[in-house]
């Protein structure tokens, strides 16, 4: 009797298994949907917006681009989490993935149970400051900071963005003062930084580089190591002073949890094949970004990576949303 259980249970594993090839080979027969978990107009859409041309001729099917804004990111990982494992609903992964389990003390899903597809790029984020602001490098704005505690605004995506990250880790390590304001997305808080609403904001590099050029904005500093070559004249953090100050954005594909593993691997290929493009990859590195391929176990490895190195900086600023 144990024999014939045993038997069974293969069988049908070898049936299940064989269902699942069949259907990742047919795969995808419609239009395939990117949850984008911001507004319009941030680093997270543009670029999703960037492999989405050429992403649909890898599949062969439509891709549609869907803003599903709010909570810092976690309304559209909301959706995707509920969406079925079919490989039709996916989501632009971006660092919240990492820190929401670390500041909201209960999520409606789990991150860590979605479908790492693959990870494709990340980017530095950049100090700008309102031109009202005197300070013309890192020292003098923390000076000034300094001199003006919790006088300044800051803006920020959301809750558990890359933002607002690299702006508590400036406070910790500066030991200074200065008030949150979070937005829903990185437009918002753009708007916001223009109208002097708020005074800085440690944005993602893509939509700043516009408005930085133009003198709309003051760039002090990136938060890479090195310089970026799309603003060559800035420096980083590490080079201002503030040495061991690294932060990047990184974003990437993932499905609901599920997603048989057929289906995950041809929309991994789909996704390297897209960023091997000239094309995309030139895109990509004209924003500032540095064009990333891999595996889906070494995304979901560089996401419990970067739960690590936040976790202690979230406890020591005791990030709670309001």
């Amino acid at each position: 009797m144990a024999m014939k259980t045993f038997v069974r249970a293969l069988l049908w594993c070898a049936a299940m298994l064989a269902a699942q090839s069949a259907f990742a080979q047919t795969f995808p027969a419609k239009a395939v949907t990117i949850i984008v978990p911001y507004p319009p107009g941030g680093l997270i859409d543009l670029v999703a917006r960037q492999i989405q041309p050429r992403l649909q001729q890898e599949l062969g099917q439509p891709v549609v681009i869907e803003n599903r804004a709010g909570a810092g990111g976690n309304v559209g990982a909301e959706v995707v989490a509920r969406a079925a494992p079919d490989g039709y609903t996916l989501l632009l992964g971006n660092p919240s993935l990492a820190i929401s389990p670390l500041i909201y003390p209960k999520l409606n899903y789990d991150p860590a149970a979605f479908a790492h597809i693959g990870q494709y790029g990340s980017v530095p984020n950049v100090l700008v400051v309102h031109p009202s602001i005197p300070a013309k490098n890192v020292q003098e704005f923390i000076d000034y900071v300094k001199k003006n505690p919790g006088k300044l605004n800051y803006g920020s995506p959301g809750y558990g963005t890359s933002p607002q990250m690299s702006s508590e880790l400036l406070k910790a390590m500066t030991n200074t003062f200065i008030v949150h304001i979070p937005f829903r997305g990185s437009g918002p808080a753009q708007a916001a930084m223009l109208s002097g609403e708020i005074q800085m904001m440690i944005d993602n590099l893509p939509p700043q580089i516009s408005h930085i050029k133009s003198g709309k904005v003051r760039a002090l500093a990136v938060t890479s190591l090195a310089r970026n070559p799309v603003l060559p004249d800035v420096p980083s953090f590490d080079e201002a002073g503030l040495k061991g100050y690294e932060v990047v954005s990184w974003f990437g594909l993932v499905a609901p949890p599920g997603t048989p593993r057929p289906i995950v691997m041809r929309l991994n290929e789909a996704l390297n094949k897209t960023t091997q493009d000239p094309q995309v990859r030139d895109a990509l590195m004209a924003r500032g970004s540095t064009v990333i391929q891999g595996s889906p176990e070494q995304f979901r490895d560089f996401i419990k990576g970067e739960q690590v190195k936040w976790a202690p900086i979230v406890k020591r600023a005791n990030i709670v949303p309001d």
